[in-house]
């Protein structure tokens, strides 16, 4: 089975591996682990162990210390900042996909409701008051020609 097949979060490279994936030392990656900026899941034996996740997380860490100069506390927060953006942002999906369903129940539900009750849809004409005025005026000037 191939590493794309597997859930980003499948813990599969070891320490090594992973150091060279991110063009990391492996001391680094201890380091961060200690300081709690990385959590890599460890085996029963304590062997480290890294997901694809912890890979691309690895990698935005290395961007923002050497290409953009964050220092590792700043990096510890646009990280929490990040995580914290993306999961309000899952959150507000989630809430308007729930608000466009009730939308469409409610619509549904009045449609019954107007054939139950006879009423016939009418469609709306949505026309500014400035677009009749002009239609008018100018229907006017063409017709004193």
């Amino acid at each position: 089975m191939t590493d794309h097949l597997l859930p980003e979060d499948e813990p599969i490279y070891v320490i090594s591996v992973a150091a060279r994936l991110v063009c990391l030392h492996p001391q680094t990656l201890r380091y961060y682990d200690r300081i709690g900026l990385m959590r890599p899941t460890r085996t029963t034996g304590r062997t480290r162990l890294y997901s694809r996740g912890d890979i691309e997380r690895l990698k935005k860490i290395s961007r923002l210390t050497d290409d953009l100069g964050a220092n590792l506390a700043g990096v510890e927060v646009i990280l929490n900042m990040s995580e914290r953006i993306e999961a309000l942002q899952q959150e507000l999906d989630r809430t308007k996909e729930q608000a466009e369903q009730e939308i469409a129940r409610l619509k549904q539900r009045l449609k019954e409701l107007r054939e139950r009750a006879g009423i016939q849809e009418h469609p709306v004409i949505n026309v500014s008051a400035r677009d009749l005025t002009r239609e008018i005026t100018t229907g006017n000037e063409e017709d004193a020609k």
